[in-house]
């Protein structure tokens, strides 16, 4: 049952890109920290992408991810993401 459990894990990562495993290792150690809102731009400084590679990578996060749950939360001069543990 154990490797089953851990083969299922190793499938599901490798779903993820480069980019996406970088940007939810983020997103999960700025959760752990108490932030909850984020902006694209933020998250690529910090990851050194650009704004447009973690913009377009969150949505699918937000279907994809099991560790955060990333909803789109306010728009006014770009989006915000309301980011929580799962």
């Amino acid at each position: 049952m154990v490797k089953t459990v851990r083969r299922v894990v190793l499938v599901r990562m490798t779903d993820f890109s480069d980019e996406e495993r970088r940007i939810l290792e983020f997103l999960r150690d700025s959760v752990a920290g108490g932030e909850r809102y984020f902006r694209a731009k933020n998250i690529a400084k910090h990851l050194g992408l650009s704004s447009k590679q973690v913009g377009s990578r969150l949505p699918k996060l937000a279907e994809k991810s099991e560790d955060v749950d990333i909803e789109k939360w306010g728009r006014a001069r770009s989006t915000t993401w309301k980011v929580s543990p799962s």
